[in-house]
């Protein structure tokens, strides 16, 4: 049976870092599962620091859409993140200036963290909460904040444990979450 954990929070919360640092507490050879898809060269500057601070005893897995596809059976797995993922969904979804179907999105974002979790793993996933500083006058960027705000409530429904990140401590909001770990910050 899998488990569940979301670690949610704003922009530079600490939500990466903490999630490392429960991964490393839960296993010394966790999976790393990268969504992004690396669009320029600050992007992939940031992805080489990530990489450089995680170290050798990740498993380092890059997967843009179809994380399923992937065999992880037994495994700690960290997701990071849910953000970059959904986006990785919603602009191959996108067809030149046509919004695109949310609808359509949602359920197959949905049905794809289903196939994944459906394996015997615990999972641990990152997303933004990129909804909480009020509504963009760009329609684009209201129709993603919409789906990804319903991935998160999907996600969060399914977990068995929710931390909020604020300012890098973390706010247990569902379940129970091992506080005194020796490499929690």
């Amino acid at each position: 049976m899998s488990k569940v954990i979301l670690i949610t929070g704003g922009q530079r919360s600490g939500k990466s870092t903490y999630a490392e640092h429960l991964a490393l507490n839960l296993s010394t050879h966790p999976v790393y599962m990268a969504t992004a898809h690396v669009w320029d060269d600050e992007f992939r500057e940031r992805v080489r620091r990530h990489q450089a601070r995680r170290g050798p005893s990740w498993e380092n897995i890059e997967e843009e859409r179809r994380l399923s596809n992937h065999d992880v059976r037994g495994r700690v797995v960290l997701v990071d993140c849910l953000t970059l993922w959904c986006t990785n969904f919603f602009h191959a979804a996108s067809h030149g200036e046509n919004l695109p179907d949310i609808d359509f999105v949602f359920k197959e974002v949905c049905e794809e963290f289903d196939r994944l979790v459906s394996q015997d793993a615990t999972f641990i996933f990152v997303t933004n909460e990129i909804g909480s500083g009020g509504v963009s006058p760009n329609a684009v960027q209201r129709r993603f904040t919409d789906l990804l705000g319903w991935l998160n409530q999907y996600v969060a429904a399914r977990a068995d444990s929710v931390v909020l990140m604020v300012s890098g401590i973390p706010v247990t909001i569902k379940g129970t979450m091992e506080t005194n770990t020796k490499n929690t910050p």
